[in-house]
């Protein structure tokens, strides 16, 4: 069993920009797809980012596209998202996921296979 745990979430203000973490322990993740969803206040899970296995494949929501990069070291079981020019909107919980299929796939499907507890980000002025 593989578990999550995101930091690097906190207070920003518009237009600038933070760096979640994501470390996982368990069962090994090196095979799996990782990513990052988020539920902003009120709303539903909605997918963020995605990264293959490999780091060849990356996907992102047209709502972070060119704004947000996700990347991850498999040496240290890591995934990083490095988010710039916050807006305000992009205040929500954020978390870290796992899942066995394809980014693409992971995508459309709000409930992956691994789900971290979740790190806050409000951007405010």
């Amino acid at each position: 069993q593989a578990q999550l745990k995101e930091s690097g979430g906190g207070l920003v203000q518009p237009g600038g920009s933070l760096r979640l973490s994501c470390a996982a322990s368990g069962d090994m993740l090196a095979d799996f797809t990782m990513g990052w969803f988020r539920r902003l206040p009120g709303k539903e899970r909605e997918f963020v980012a995605g990264i293959s296995a490999d780091s060849v494949t990356t996907y992102y929501s047209d709502s972070v596209k060119g704004r947000f990069t996700i990347s991850r070291d498999n040496a240290k079981s890591a995934t990083y998202l490095q988010m710039n020019n916050l807006r305000p909107e992009d205040t929500a919980d954020y978390h870290c996921a796992a899942d066995k299929r394809s980014v693409m796939s992971m995508s459309a499907n709000p409930s992956p296979d691994y789900l971290g507890p979740g790190t806050q980000v409000t951007v405010s002025s």
